[in-house]
């Protein structure tokens, strides 16, 4: 968006400035450092020699309190204006907040896009409350009727938008790890918030904390008791725990040798699965009294595998329990800054054209709007037919012959009782088109 560009050209800006400003500070003060240094040997070598401060030397020395004064108010003056720019980036970003309050706070419309594949309108849910008074800024960073996009008749009720998105920004906070603040977000709103919608993220941030502190025990307990469904997800999950266990094992060097061989009894539930890598665990024992550091195994003592071990518990573990990997709030803010630009456009030309009742349904957009692939949730199905994407009211149906069509197609093609499919001449019984759940 353009308002977020234009906080990006001030904060390079000031990179700039800074970059310069402490290459000039750093010359300035080697060059001041030299010169007192210079001065001060020899009034060393005078005061050695017993000889009274000659004239010369006084007016050097008041050159260099002078050029010591300058230097130091020159920095001061550079160092002035860098806070000034500094500022600007400030009221930029302030305004950009302000703006993004209007849109996405509590007082003002927002979506929750859920996304699509394969084109389409997006589905969204509606997070939203009613227009504030407009805001006045800049106008070549921002729109001051962003918050009249969409049409209030479109959304729910305010206390219904203000419950929506106070509970988004709830879940938020849990799947981020501040409970603290969720907890009391919850207090200040009236907010009546289940346990059993807590317990999972406060499971997985009390796992989470212990993998971040390099402890597995939490991690392994909770591996094995969900194991059965675990392996129904198809997961490695439990495999890489007991893998990163039995590395730990092998860089406490050739004293936790005997223990190594123990624990890798762990490994023969996942050894169909994962036959190669046990192998080269087992390979690099031989290297143990050598040290691992200097072996071709070196690789298995990468941190990075405490960042994979904390990702992938994270994916299984949503999987799992229902939850999303992503907080919906942060997609939903995300898709928004891509549609919005896209709806103001929209907006001007349906106001342009007088196009009323485009747009009035909450469950969707006016037109589709391109997400990018880390949006795309679910598939779509858009009938051949009518070339509309299909929707809980108009679901997509299988006819006997193996095509498929939405609901209201067939019903347009009914004719005196019977369906003859658009794609082939096979006739048959509407009542026998089969709904299709993708």
């Amino acid at each position: 968006m353009e308002q977020c560009a234009s906080v990006e050209r001030e904060v390079d800006k000031v990179l700039q400035k800074f970059l310069t400003y402490g290459q000039h500070c750093e010359q300035s003060l080697e060059e001041l450092l030299h010169y007192v240094g210079q001065l001060r040997a020899e009034l060393a070598n005078a005061a050695l020699q017993g000889t009274p401060l000659s004239a010369t030397l006084s007016l050097v020395m008041s050159q260099c309190c002078r050029k010591i004064k300058d230097t130091v108010q020159k920095l001061a003056s550079d160092h002035k204006d860098i806070h000034s720019s500094v500022s600007r980036v400030g009221k930029a970003i302030d305004r950009v907040s302000l703006r993004a309050s209007l849109g996405w706070g509590w007082g003002c419309p927002g979506a929750s896009v859920s996304g699509s594949v394969g084109g389409g309108k997006v589905s969204v849910s509606s997070m939203d409350a009613e227009s504030q008074s407009p805001v006045s800024c800049p106008r070549q960073n921002f729109d001051s009727e962003i918050c009249g996009v969409v049409s209030d008749a479109v959304w729910d009720s305010r206390e219904k938008q203000q419950q929506i998105l106070q509970m988004a920004i709830v879940e938020h906070l849990y799947q981020q790890g501040m409970l603290s603040v969720a907890e009391e977000l919850c207090q200040e709103s009236t907010l009546n918030v289940d346990l059993d919608f807590k317990q999972p993220f406060l499971e997985l941030n009390r796992i989470l904390e212990a993998l971040h502190e390099q402890d597995l025990g939490p991690a392994l307990e909770w591996a094995i008791s969900h194991r059965q469904r675990l392996l129904e997800l198809n997961s490695s999950l439990e495999f890489k725990l007991h893998r990163l266990h039995f590395i730990r094992l092998l860089a406490s060097g050739p004293e936790k040798q005997l223990e190594a061989l123990s624990y890798a009894r762990h490994f023969q539930p996942f050894a169909r699965l994962h036959q190669r890598e046990i192998q080269v665990m087992m390979g690099s024992l031989v290297y143990l009294r050598l040290g691992l550091e200097k072996s071709p195994y070196c690789h298995l003592l990468d941190n990075s595998h405490w960042a994979e071990i904390c990702e992938t518990f994270t994916r299984d573990a949503c999987s799992l329990l229902g939850l999303s990997v992503e907080s919906p709030l942060s997609v939903s803010f995300a898709s928004g800054c891509v549609a919005l630009p896209v709806l103001m456009n929209i907006k001007a030309v349906i106001e342009q054209r007088q196009c009323t009742g485009v747009w009035s349904h909450k469950d969707e957009l006016p037109i589709e709007i391109e997400l990018g692939m880390k949006c795309w949730y679910h598939s779509v199905f858009a009938c051949p037919i009518l070339r509309q994407q299909t929707s809980d009211s108009n679901p997509p149906i299988k006819l006997i012959c193996g095509h498929v069509i939405s609901r209201d197609a067939l019903n347009k093609l009914i004719n005196g009782g019977k369906l003859k499919c658009p794609y082939c001449p096979m006739e048959q019984n509407p009542a026998d088109g089969k709904r299709i759940i993708f």
